[in-house]
């Protein structure tokens, strides 16, 4: 497998005067963020954290082999929405037949239950009101109604696309459906 790196979390705002900043975990259980550390962002750098509180946390970045703390709130903004990244093969294994990680989908042919090919599964978004799958054009939600079947090892989905439900430009609605 070619190396993929896995966004586990994005630095947010500053939180205080001392370096503290907020963080958003991707990991099933936030609390365990830093035991995947250390972390490489988009320029290169390497990080670790410790949670101060509860999604607040101590971040350091890894110079010549030495933590250094972030002094202060300049030093923390300037860190604002810096992704925290680690190599696909850091993570566990998963451990059930039906259990995958997200990135895992990346690639899979999509298909239809009657067999017709949609394309390939290009990219999985998840916003905070649910995963959806980008496949060419399409967006779909990621729900077992329109995503039925992920066979990874047969590297396809099956896929249900809704039924779209077309409005008026005007916006007006049907009277039947308004009553």
């Amino acid at each position: 497998m070619a190396e993929q790196r896995i966004l586990m979390g994005v630095i947010g705002r500053p939180h205080g005067v001392r370096g503290l900043v907020h963080v958003h975990s991707y990991t099933a259980d936030p609390a365990d963020l830093p035991e995947y550390g250390p972390f490489r962002d988009d320029r290169g750098r390497t990080f670790t954290l410790a949670w101060a509180s509860e999604g607040v946390a101590r971040v350091m970045e890894i110079v010549d082999g030495r933590e250094v703390k972030l002094a202060d709130r300049n030093a923390a903004h300037a860190l604002v929405n810096v992704r925290l990244y680690v190599d696909r093969d850091r993570l566990p294994p998963t451990e059930d037949e039906d259990e995958f990680y997200l990135t895992d989908l990346i690639g899979l042919r999509a298909v239809t239950p009657e067999g017709r090919e949609l394309g390939k599964i290009d990219m999985v978004h998840d916003y905070g009101a649910g995963t959806s799958l980008e496949i060419g054009r399409l967006i779909l939600p990621f729900t077992r109604a329109c995503v039925p079947v992920v066979d990874l090892a047969g590297g396809t989905v099956t896929v249900v696309p809704p039924v779209e439900i077309e409005v008026p430009e005007d916006g007006a609605r049907d009277e039947e459906a308004a009553e």
